[in-house]
């Protein structure tokens, strides 16, 4: 027997997102947070099946498109990987926005988005660019020291939706050709930090690693190199991790609320950000550009051995 699953994928500055339309199993009708964990216990073999190999790759993010909890939401979303479930992702909401979009669900103008971690707001601008006002981010702890390969390095341990240890003295050019010693140092702080029991808040695993470097663009403040969880490097400047890093740098008041902070990617595409504050908390909005690349369906044969991805 042979099922399908509709999919819309898009790219935001580089970055993938998968979009799972139609063809998902019905996770019920409870919050985000415990759909996502419906989906996590009882269907995560079509998260490994959309996104790994055959049909996938490291590097693409899925989203499974969902009704809001939230009547007052556009859409809610689950975001997810080839390592697992992502709390929030920055990159996947402007493309979702621009595929609802493509999809004739939405028009321009101001949208709540539900994510597992609460609900985002997103403005869908004049053709494919969109603003995310993304969940309250901090810095959590300040200048926390490891020795990576010999070197002490200190990095900051922040929150912009998923945990961030964001590094600047860690010595590496951050360049395309240099992707394989980028991936591997990353993951080597990654495990250095398990290794010394080195925690986001509540013993949170921290899962991206962000090194910051001087931009290659002259419209650029900062140039970035982020590892994903499941060992993929973002294409985009990390909606996420660009929050972080503007909570870290209002903390160090190197960012007033109101001004733009520019992110390059490694490769060379760009998130425009900014901060305001409300209760005291840093409420980050980033901005990038999206593009519908395609419509598909994916088939399911009963009969085949990798019908549910390649598991690691």
């Amino acid at each position: 027997m042979t099922t399908r699953v509709f999919l819309i994928d898009s790219h935001t500055e580089g970055e993938p997102t998968r979009l799972v339309i139609e063809g998902a199993p019905d996770l019920g009708g409870g919050t985000l947070a415990e759909r996502r964990d419906v989906f996590r216990e009882k269907f995560d073999a079509l998260r490994s099946a959309v996104v790994n190999e055959p049909r996938g790759a490291d590097h693409i993010v899925g989203a499974l498109l969902c009704e809001p909890h939230d009547e007052s939401c556009a859409a809610g979303v689950i975001f997810f990987n080839n390592a697992g479930y992502l709390n929030m992702c920055g990159h996947g909401t402007i493309g979702l926005v621009v595929t609802l979009a493509h999809m004739g669900r939405i028009e321009t103008g101001e949208h709540r988005i539900e994510t597992p971690v609460g609900v985002v707001k997103a403005t869908l601008h004049n053709g494919n660019r969109v603003s995310v006002q993304n969940v309250p981010s901090y810095r959590y702890k300040k200048a926390v020291e490891i020795a990576v390969g010999g070197q002490k390095i200190s990095g900051d341990i922040a929150w912009g939706g998923n945990w961030f240890f964001l590094v600047q003295n860690h010595g590496q050019e951050l360049s395309l050709r240099r992707l394989d010693e980028l991936t591997r140092y990353c993951q080597h702080v990654k495990e250095t930090l398990a290794e010394n029991y080195i925690t986001g808040e509540d013993g949170s695993e921290i899962d991206h690693i962000e090194l910051f470097g001087p931009p290659q663009r002259a419209d650029a403040d900062s140039r970035n190199f982020v590892l994903c969880p499941g060992g993929a490097y973002d294409r985009s400047p990390c909606g996420t991790g660009t929050s972080a890093k503007m909570a870290c740098l209002y903390a160090d008041e190197k960012l007033q609320p109101g001004q733009i902070w520019r992110q390059e990617s490694i490769l060379g595409t760009m998130f425009e950000g900014s901060i305001r504050l409300e209760n005291n908390q840093v409420l980050p909005t980033i901005s990038g550009t999206a593009f519908v690349i395609a419509e598909t369906k994916l088939l399911f044969d009963g009969a085949d051995p990798l019908r549910d991805g390649v598991r690691f």
